[in-house]
């Protein structure tokens, strides 16, 4: 049975550099009824999946595609653009998803006339659970925002933001999120491994609490402060945790602040 096609409005899509990301946007579209035959790849290593998927790979280009999407590593990108940069200027929207590199980069190097959406997935997205960020120039319009979401939505949830310097704070949120909360795993492991657990058991513990607590908070059941509370019986075994990791000065919230504030000014410094 044929899949019905989420993308209409998209006769012919391009992918620049088909990695990690590229690889799973590609997956979800495919699987989400856009055809392979409106798809094009530029990808100088592609992977064995790549090749078994019928879409032209490093083929000649022709006519402008409707969408192209930019996933290369920001490296090489410089290398990688100019193979797309005739289309700048013109009615192709184009779609990074690139870190670091800014609207303007992309201005300067496509055309100012160019509608061109930024974005900033994390990594799980990989497996249809991220979370992408987005933000546009001048233009690129509410249609073009809308097929962008469309794209992205197949990775997971989208929101749009209102100026492109948010996206330092996405970044240092959900762009490094994944990285807190494993390291939360991490150290939730090690604690109860010290109260006596062993290692295999106090990580099976830790991840599946960790899994289910995030959706939980998704379900709608309640904020994040509700849940919380809802837990946490006054005088209990939470409430003693918790007058530590809610201490003002010693506490969690604190110390997250003081590391999403590293990583914004990080992003700030590595986008110029």
């Amino acid at each position: 049975m044929v899949p019905v096609n989420h993308y209409p409005k998209i006769q012919k899509l391009m992918l620049l550099g088909c990695g990690k990301m590229g690889s799973a946007l590609l997956s979800r579209w495919l699987s989400d009824g856009l055809g392979p035959d409106a798809v094009s790849v530029i990808e100088p290593c592609p992977s064995n999946w790549l090749k078994d998927q019928n879409v032209t790979i490093n083929g000649e280009i022709g006519s402008p595609p409707s969408v192209c999407v930019i996933a290369v590593k920001p490296q090489v990108m410089d290398n990688a653009l100019p193979a797309v940069s005739q289309f700048g200027n013109g009615p192709t929207l184009f779609i990074s998803i690139a870190a670091g590199k800014r609207i303007d980069f992309f201005e300067k190097e496509l055309g100012p006339r160019t509608p061109i959406i930024r974005s900033m997935p994390n990594t799980p997205a990989s497996i249809g659970q991220g979370i992408t960020a987005v933000t546009r120039n001048s233009r690129a319009s509410d249609d073009h925002v809308a097929v962008a979401k469309s794209l992205l939505s197949a990775v997971g949830e989208t929101v749009e933001l209102p100026d492109e310097a948010l996206l330092d704070a996405v970044t240092a949120v959900s762009g490094s999120g994944p990285a807190y909360a494993f390291l939360l795993i991490e150290t939730l492991t090690a604690a109860g491994v010290e109260q006596g657990l062993t290692r295999e058991t106090a990580e099976k513990l830790a991840i599946a609490t960790v899994a289910g607590a995030g959706r939980l908070a998704k379900s709608g059941q309640g904020t994040p402060a509700f849940l919380r509370e809802s837990v946490t019986s006054p005088g209990g075994t939470t409430a003693a945790a918790l007058k530590i990791l809610m201490d003002g000065e010693t506490g969690l919230q604190p110390l997250m602040s003081r590391a999403v504030e590293a990583a914004a000014e990080r992003s700030r410094e590595l986008g110029g």
